[in-house]
């Protein structure tokens, strides 16, 4: 019997908001994602505070989220939504 269904794994990044790193232990990932970065994350981003007629930014910290999820498709020479072969 061969396979007609050759799913895809897919991975899919994202990061959290840019906040303050001393703020960012508690930051969790959205429901599903798996946090990838640990402690206050990643010093890569600015955040910005508007303080009357100027806006300052800073550095920041995000954490980054990954989440793996099977793509439904079919084996080579199968198609449609049940997979029929040739």
């Amino acid at each position: 019997q061969m396979k007609k269904q050759c799913d895809q794994k897919l991975l899919i990044r994202m990061k959290t908001k840019c906040v303050p790193c001393s703020l960012n232990f508690d930051t969790q990932c959205p429901a599903g994602y798996t946090k990838i970065t640990n402690g206050t994350g990643i010093p890569d981003c600015r955040y910005y505070l508007e303080i009357k007629t100027h806006t300052l930014s800073f550095l920041g910290c995000q954490h980054h989220c990954v989440k793996e999820f099977e793509q439904p498709e079919c084996c080579k020479g199968h198609w449609g939504p049940n997979c029929i072969g040739k």
